[in-house]
This record gives C-alpha cells, sequence and structure tokens, in this order.
C-alpha cells in the first residue's frame, strides 16, 4: 500500500494508491507499507531512486544499512511494534532521503507511524520538507518508546513490590503463610516481558543513534540549516532513553534473581516439610514392620493388650520426634 503525503496551498493532500509520475515527484513523504512490486518501480521511475527489496533490509552490516547514492540517503534500522497488542517485535524500516522527498518502505505499523500521520493531517506544517518529515517522525518514535519504557517500568514496580510484600508477611507470620504459585508465576513473566520488550526497544534506540550520527555527517546534504537542530535534540533524547533502558534491564535481572530466590527458599520449605514427615514416621513405620513379621515366638500376639499398646507405641514415636522439631524451630 502507497500513501503519499504533500502540502497544497496550506493543506494536507493524503493519497493512497498508485500516482501518475508527477504526483509522486510532488509528494514530501511516500509510505510504501508491504508494497507491490508496481508501487516500488512508480516510486523508482518517479524519484530516480532505487526502493532495496525486503531481504535487502534485512541484512545486519552497517554498509547494508547506512550509505549513500548520489543525493539520497538510505537509512535503515529495526523498530519495536505491538507492544500495545501484545504481538511484539522488531521489524527493519527504511528511511530513503533525498533533496524532494522521503519514502519510508517498511512491513508492519509501529503505533508511532500511525501518531505522526494523524498529526500531519491536524498540523500540515510537519510534512513542508522531506529532512523535516524523517526527524519529526524520529521524534514521534523516541516519544513512543519513552512511553513504553515508563509503562514497562511501572508494571515491573507493581510486581516486584506485590511479591516482596508477600515475602516480607511471611517473614513476619511464620511458615504457615505461603506466597501463592501463581502470584510468583505473574512476576516472572512480567519480569520476562520487561527484559524482552526493553532489549528490543535498546535495539531501536541503536538503530536511531546510529542513523542520526550518520545523518549528524552528512547533514550538510541531507539536513536543512533550520531542522540541524532537531538532531541535537534527538540524540540527547536517544542517550537519556539508552541510559534508562539499561537502568531497566539492571533492575529486571536483580528482580529476576530475587524473585528466583524466593522461589528456592519456598520450595525448600515445602521440601523440608516432607522430611520433617518421613522421619516422624519413620518409627512407627519400624514397630508396624516388627510386629508384621511372622515369627512364632511372640509374646505380645498372645496378650489382650498388645494390641492397643502396638497402637499407642506408634502414636507416641511419632508425636515426640514432632514435639522435638517443634522445640528446634525445624517445623
Amino acid at each position: 500500500m502507497m500513501t503519499s503525503y504533500a502540502v497544497l496551498d496550506g493543506r494536507l493532500a493524503l493519497r493512497d494508491g498508485v500516482l501518475p509520475p508527477e504526483q509522486i515527484a510532488g509528494a514530501v513523504w511516500i509510505d510504501l507499507l508491504n508494497p507491490t512490486a508496481e508501487e516500488e518501480r512508480a516510486v523508482q521511475d518517479a524519484l530516480r531512486l532505487e526502493i532495496p527489496t525486503r531481504e535487502e533490509m534485512q541484512e545486519i552490516e552497517s554498509s547494508s544499512r547506512l550509505y549513500r547514492e548520489d543525493d539520497a540517503l538510505f537509512l535503515t534500522a529495526n523498530f519495536l511494534y505491538g507492544v500495545d497488542g501484545g504481538d511484539y517485535g522488531s521489524t527493519p524500516i527504511t528511511f530513503v532521503l533525498s533533496n524532494q522527498a522521503l519514502v519510508t518502505v517498511r512491513y508492519a505499523t509501529p503505533k508511532a507511524f500511525s501518531v505522526f500521520a494523524l498529526r500531519c493531517q491536524r498540523n500540515p506544517v510537519l510534512v513542508s520538507t522531506a529532512d523535516g518529515v524523517m526527524l519529526h517522525l524520529f521524534e514521534q518514535i523516541v516519544d513512543r518508546l519513552a512511553d513504553i519504557l515508563e509503562r514497562l517500568g511501572a508494571d515491573m514496580d507493581r510486581a516486584s513490590s506485590a511479591t516482596f510484600r508477600g515475602a516480607r508477611a511471611k517473614a513476619k507470620t511464620g511458615p504457615k503463610t505461603t506466597l501463592g504459585g501463581e502470584h510468583l508465576r505473574d512476576t516472572l513473566i512480567t519480569l520476562g516481558l520487561v527484559g524482552e520488550v526493553t532489549t528490543r526497544a535498546s535495539e531501536t534506540l541503536l538503530g536511531l543513534s546510529r542513523i542520526l550520527t550518520f545523518v549528524g555527517a552528512e547533514k550538510s546534504h541531507a539536513v536543512r540549516k533550520e531542522n540541524q537542530v532537531l538532531i541535537k535534540t534527538l540524540v540527547r533524547d536517544v542517550r537519556s532513553l539508552v541510559d534508562h533502558s539499561k537502568v531497566l534491564n539492571d533492575k529486571a535481572q536483580f528482580l529476576l534473581d530475587a524473585v528466583l530466590g524466593i522461589v528456592n527458599v519456598e520450595q525448600s520449605n515445602i521440601i523440608k516439610t516432607f522430611t520433617v514427615a518421613s522421619v516422624a514416621l519413620m518409627p512407627p513405620t519400624l514397630i508396624a514392620s516388627i510386629y508384621g513379621m511372622n515369627f512364632q515366638y511372640m509374646p505380645e500376639l498372645n496378650q489382650a493388650w498388645g494390641y492397643p499398646a502396638a497402637l499407642g507405641l506408634m502414636v507416641v514415636s511419632a508425636v515426640l520426634p514432632i514435639v522435638y522439631f517443634k522445640r528446634k524451630g525445624w517445623f
């Protein structure tokens, strides 16, 4: 699907589908989502640019992701998408920046693209220049990543607070209080989600940092003077988010180790309970085994008090270890 953005008489001209070459050449931003071969050819013929294929976009070497051909810059990076819906992932997106237009090639829709498209409809000034569109779109992506990291940090704080409150309550009330297995499982899932999403967000920030560094080196050809201040602002914002994502990753790893430690303690308590129970049942089992032997001469078998005495002896031999363990604080 091809969507073109242009400003005519101060108003945004938004067109979908393949357009005549003159209209494509007059567009400031051309957004290609899952482009067909016909759409790629139309853009290439109108702008005289070589649109990279999906396979070329997935190459990871820097020379294949950041390069210049004539007066056009080809910038590719992986971007996080789908966090709100839960079906999240990373997708490569290519920005082809020329003096007359910005072409974006993508095969998924990060929310920042949808939000920025709506902003352009309300404020056509955003699509007045090709470099301005790209930098403002980067701003939207950075804002979106900041919101995601803030939300992940809040989710992690709630999960860790609930977990440690439960562990503190158990420490005060004693071993009779147990932490819910489902609660610990939910905490582990939350921490795993935080770790994976922050890793993908860091990948996006790394890609943006490389793009901004490359564009900064080529700014005399790619970015107008009035838009160059945006590069410095974006670089500062990206660096601050990189530091924040590192803090979240470190905190998630610490909390993961702490929660796994709590799980190990819970498992140790359960094993200790079974161990105490098995030790307490060993003397009654021994007594029952003795009187279950089929020897001919066992005096107690011929006495009326033999059976009650054996039962009582088994009960006493089971109670005494339990009392001893409780006094020692083992149970």
